[in-house]
């Protein structure tokens, strides 16, 4: 093409002098909108160039760089971030965000947040303090451990862990413990980055106490054993049990180090639920060292808590690493306010979101879900035929991997067989509504809609079901784990 309709195009500081382009630059950073305008001029000059049709006019090209830069600006102040209302059934979903806050720790949280406080300064002596003895001291009172330390999260414990007790020296584990725990991130992985030697020991399947005997020479750190908290491995199958494994490690003056991946401090049996590994259960068996997430079924903020031995867990404090992989005041007060749940064992469910949704009887969760089809907008339920259906929930994040947790749904079957349109309508809706699609209906798992939910799903739901208008794209849906990532 000749440059005629390049030569049109506007330099950046005249851009900038028209109204509209004048008003941004005013609004905002003037050196940033000039750096879009910059940038989006070139766009449209490569553009052009490759012979993509254009206005024959300045004002008409001055206008479409307007337009250019402000969809600039929306895409960079439209969050990605945003409340929405999970209805996939997954209660500790960790593409949602993992368990909702309790809402002493929202309280909390919003206190200490608002202004100073003693992070680090003990007020009795007016000397710098220590940020973990916020809640340490809670921790070791709830398990029963000498001594406690938070990272910022499970993966960063174990990291720090191995890296204090096992620096360029082996950690025996058995092949059938090699977890990949979420995110391609896998256990081996992050024993190599911490300096570890991996010492693989047993068969997937069977692993036995000599197998660690064997394994044990002067080069060895300590001996790890992995909580299979998002797998089983069944069948033909054997492995010693802790307090076996603890006391060869014992036997040899090694530390042992239990990860439990998800942190359970309380019998979920009581719940109804299959039994789970309590960190009392580990530190009781002998384990020096035990990590355990504190956002999954603790129901705390992203943090990976590491408790046991005062001896150990005083140099995984001094470690230099704790300084990049520490919290900061907010995670603190949420996991302060969360632990202090624990101690009033009796009101613990109705305290505490994800233990509530995952303890509730199928019955009350097909009670809510009565009251949100009630709720709808006629038109929806004759358009959707609206059903109610016995659904199987699901703990999510790698806790009870096997559990299928009875429940109910809303299914809505939309007429024209187009169930991703309709998903992706509910995605855009005001909160989005995430639920999954199986056989082309779009399902929406009521356990994990609370009671205080239910108005905002009703009225998001009747506001994007109503009538039809030109969607958004979609994405597939896997209902598989937590990579039922919502429909």
């Amino acid at each position: 093409m000749d440059n005629t309709t390049l030569r049109l195009l506007p330099s950046v500081e005249e851009a900038a002098g028209q109204p509209a382009l004048r008003a941004l630059c005013e609004r905002y950073s003037a050196p940033f909108i000039k750096n879009f305008i910059r940038e989006e001029l070139e766009a449209m000059r490569r553009a052009l160039r490759a012979g993509a049709p254009a206005a024959p006019a300045r004002a008409a090209l001055t206008d479409e760089l307007t337009g250019r830069v402000r969809s600039r600006l929306d895409r960079l102040f439209t969050s990605p971030l945003a409340p929405v209302l999970n209805a996939t059934g997954i209660i500790l979903h960790t593409g949602l965000g993992r368990a909702p806050f309790a809402a002493a720790a929202r309280a909390r949280v919003m206190e200490i947040m608002a202004g100073y406080c003693s992070l680090e300064l003990d007020l009795a002596s007016g000397k710098r303090g220590e940020r973990n003895e916020a809640v340490s001291g809670l921790i070791c009172a709830l398990c029963g451990a000498e001594a406690a330390v938070v990272a910022n999260n499970n993966a960063a414990a174990v990291l720090l862990a191995l890296n204090t007790l096992c620096l360029n020296k082996e950690a025996i584990i058995s092949r059938g413990q090699l977890i990949e725990i979420g995110g391609s991130f896998r256990l081996p992985d992050v024993m190599e980055k911490s300096g570890a030697i991996m010492r693989e020991i047993g068969t997937t399947n069977k692993t036995r106490l000599r197998d660690y005997e064997k394994a044990i020479t002067p080069q060895t750190g300590a001996i790890v054993v992995a909580h299979t908290s998002n797998y089983r491995v069944v069948g033909f199958t054997e492995e010693p049990e802790l307090a076996e494994i603890v006391a060869l490690a014992h036997r040899h003056q090694l530390p042992l180090l239990h990860d439990l991946g998800g942190g359970v401090l309380v019998d979920l049996r009581r719940y109804g639920l299959p039994y789970e590994p309590l960190v009392q259960d580990s530190l009781a068996a002998g384990a020096d060292v035990v990590t355990f997430s504190g956002d999954k079924v603790l129901g705390g903020p992203q943090s990976g808590l590491i408790v046991g031995r005062e001896s150990w867990i005083r140099k995984i404090h001094a470690n230099p690493l704790m300084r990049a992989l520490r919290c900061d005041k907010l995670v603190f007060a949420a996991l302060e306010a969360t632990l202090r749940l624990y101690f009033e064992e009796g009101g613990l469910p109705a305290s505490h979101p994800a233990l509530a949704m995952l303890a509730e009887p199928a019955g009350q969760v097909r009670m809510r879900a009565e009251k949100v089809v009630e709720a709808l907008a006629p038109e929806v339920k004759n358009r959707f035929a609206v059903t109610i259906q016995a659904s199987a929930a699901q703990a999510g994040s790698g806790a009870l991997p096997l559990e299928k947790i009875p429940s109910h749904a809303v299914v809505l079957s939309p007429p024209d067989g187009r169930a991703e349109y309709w998903a992706a309508r509910l995605r855009g809706a005001n909160p989005p509504v995430l639920g999954y699609i199986q056989e082309e209906r779009i399902w929406l798992d009521l356990r994990t809609i609370r009671e205080e939910e239910t108005p905002a799903l009703c009225s998001a739901l009747s506001l994007a079901l109503a009538e039809r208008s030109t969607g958004s794209g979609l994405t597939g849906d896997d209902r598989a784990g937590d990579d039922r990532a919502g429909a």
